[in-house]
Order: C-alpha cells, then sequence, then structure tokens
C-alpha cells in the first residue's frame, strides 16, 4: 500500500520537475510574454522546483521505493535547484559591483 504511494508521488514529483523546462518551449518558439506574466511565471518556476526537489528527495530517501524514475526526477530537480541558486548567487553579485 505504501509503496503504491510512493509510486504516485514519484510519478507527481517527476511532472513536477519537467514543468519549468515548459520555459524552454517558449524559447525556442521565440514567444514574448509582458512583464507580469514573466514575474508569475518565474515565481512558479521556483515553487515547481522546490516542490519537485522536496518531493524527489521523500522518494528517493524510502530505498525500497528508488528506482530510475525517482533518480531522473531528482536528478533534474537538483539541476533546476542549482541553476536556480547560481542565478540568485550572481543577482547578489552583480548588484554589489
Amino acid at each position: 500500500m505504501e509503496n503504491q504511494k510512493l509510486q504516485k508521488v514519484s510519478a507527481v514529483a517527476l511532472i513536477v520537475s519537467i514543468l519549468p523546462l515548459a520555459t524552454f518551449l517558449l524559447v525556442l518558439l521565440k514567444i514574448t510574454l509582458p512583464d507580469g506574466v514573466r514575474s508569475i511565471w518565474a515565481g512558479t518556476n521556483i515553487i515547481l522546483i522546490l516542490v519537485g526537489f522536496c518531493l524527489s528527495i521523500i522518494c528517493v530517501k524510502n530505498s525500497e521505493s528508488r528506482s530510475v524514475l525517482n533518480i531522473i526526477s531528482t536528478t533534474i530537480s537538483v539541476v533546476l535547484m542549482l541553476i536556480v541558486i547560481g542565478i540568485f548567487f550572481l543577482a547578489l553579485l552583480l548588484n554589489f559591483l
């Protein structure tokens, strides 16, 4: 029973981890959004990255439910988290220069 719940959580974690990558689709299609929508989109992406990271860690922490799907979602979440942290520190650095 618990393993089925963790499988559902891992599927949700993968979907939530992939959703921020939809931003790249807009860039490839050369679609520009108004400033307000762009800010909301950025905030949503950050929240989705954090939620995907937390869900992925919950799934990977349990060794019984660890699968390729969980590892992929964790890897995507960690890479996106590192990108967000890098952009944050770069913004701080450029703000003080």
